[in-house]
């Protein structure tokens, strides 16, 4: 499998490319710079942890980059798409067609059964699924037996694979994961996790995941490292051990500097 790359890189080959994006939130006081000249170029069919203190900036990389918040400067693009704001309409479209997403909360439609939901976003969009795409994914999530049950009907884990059938049965260009193992006991994370590792083997599907948990990082290929709005480091072939341990010096680093700044 190809790895991820913090490097440039032509705009064509790139699942998702960021150049320069900063983003600043105002307020009453101080403005806040949430991310800071972040520039970064993931290569097609790789898995991608993004890991870093509180208030480092992770979310809202991954917000920005998936075109639910617009930066402040720089561009987005995914697949050589550079990504459209300005009009709601012209960027929902955009997603639509391009990105799939997987929330901590599952983010299901209560009333709709499984299938109604795995087949929305192509609804949606007006995309024509591919049926055998269609039943691939569904038998590798492990729901071909629960497509007519509701949300309400399903365990948590069973929620978040329909939500991971969600987001890949349309084969968008890239999938991002916001802490989508969090509200699982650890034997189902374990399972979510490998769901997603297979959907990059598989399916050669390009996901990007925001997590605080090493275990779960330690499944990607690479993991970025954000600290203060800015990339501070990469790890390819992460282990669980390997990321607590970097984890653990980068909190003491900004411990450090808030102790400095009070000073």
């Amino acid at each position: 499998m190809s790895r991820g790359s913090t490097s440039g890189g032509v705009a064509t080959a790139d699942a998702l490319r960021l150049e320069a994006v900063t983003r600043i939130y105002e307020s009453s006081r101080t403005p806040v710079i949430a991310l800071n000249e972040v520039s970064l170029a993931l290569a097609p069919g790789t898995f991608t942890a993004i890991m870093g203190p509180s208030g480092s900036g992770k979310s809202t990389l991954l917000h920005c980059a998936s075109g639910l918040d617009q930066p402040t400067r720089g561009k987005v693009y995914i697949g050589g798409a550079e990504l459209p704001y300005g009009r709601e309409s012209k960027v929902t479209k955009f997603r639509r067609g391009r990105i799939g997403f997987i929330f901590q909360q599952y983010n299901l439609m209560p009333t709709l059964t499984v299938r109604q939901n795995v087949l929305l976003p192509a609804r949606l969009s007006g995309k024509a699924v591919d049926q055998e795409r269609y039943t691939t994914v569904l038998e590798r999530i492990g729901l071909a037996d629960r497509l007519d049950h509701q949300p309400s009907e399903l365990s948590g884990g069973e929620q978040q694979r329909v939500a991971i059938a969600r987001a890949l049965v349309t084969a968008p260009e890239i999938v991002f994961a916001d802490e989508p193992t969090g509200a699982l006991d650890t034997a189902t994370a374990r399972e979510i996790l490998t769901l997603l590792d297979e959907a990059v083997y598989a399916f050669g599907q390009t996901v990007v995941m925001v997590t605080h948990d090493p275990v779960a990082a330690a499944q990607a290929d690479l993991v970025l490292f954000l600290a203060d709005g800015r990339i501070v480091g990469e790890m390819p072939t992460p282990t669980a051990a390997a990321v607590a341990e970097r984890m653990t010096r980068l909190g003491d680093d900004v411990v450090e500097r808030e102790t400095m700044a009070e000073a």
